[in-house]
């Protein structure tokens, strides 16, 4: 469905090191690392699409989240959860909402919430039942 996901952030150094250890976290690999642009892009383990991508805006201007806006991460269990959720805020991220079930978007749904150092909204999710997703 998506080619990429694009998120701006105010300081690229502060923001890769925060996005490397949540991707790390998530078993996802570093495609590409342009300091000089700067810019940097992750996608899934043997894929090449969908990436995900950070940046400083484009058109120069100050960095700012959107109201509503968030991107949401599919994590392979609910410990990848937890594990990520705490990575996030050991790298600068806030709480947003801690890691539990969420049954009013389905029985099995379990996410946490944060925001990056720039404000932005991320979720990471699993949608596995507890056997073989705990």
């Amino acid at each position: 469905m998506f080619s990429h996901v694009f998120v701006s952030v105010s300081d690229f150094e502060r923001a890769f090191r925060f996005y490397g250890a949540l991707m790390d976290s998530l078993g996802v690999e570093l495609r590409f690392c342009e300091r000089e642009r700067p810019w940097a892009g992750w996608h899934s383990a043997g894929e090449t699409r969908p990436l995900f991508v950070i940046c400083r805006p484009y058109d120069g201007q100050p960095q700012h989240p959107g109201n509503g806006q968030m991107v949401a991460f599919a994590a392979a269990s609910r410990e990848v959860v937890r594990a990520s959720y705490q990575t996030a805020l050991d790298h600068g991220g806030t709480c947003e909402g801690p890691p539990g079930l969420r049954p009013q978007y389905h029985d099995n749904y379990y996410g946490a919430y944060f925001r990056d150092p720039d404000g932005n909204k991320l979720c990471v999710a699993c949608h596995a039942p507890t056997a073989g997703g705990a």
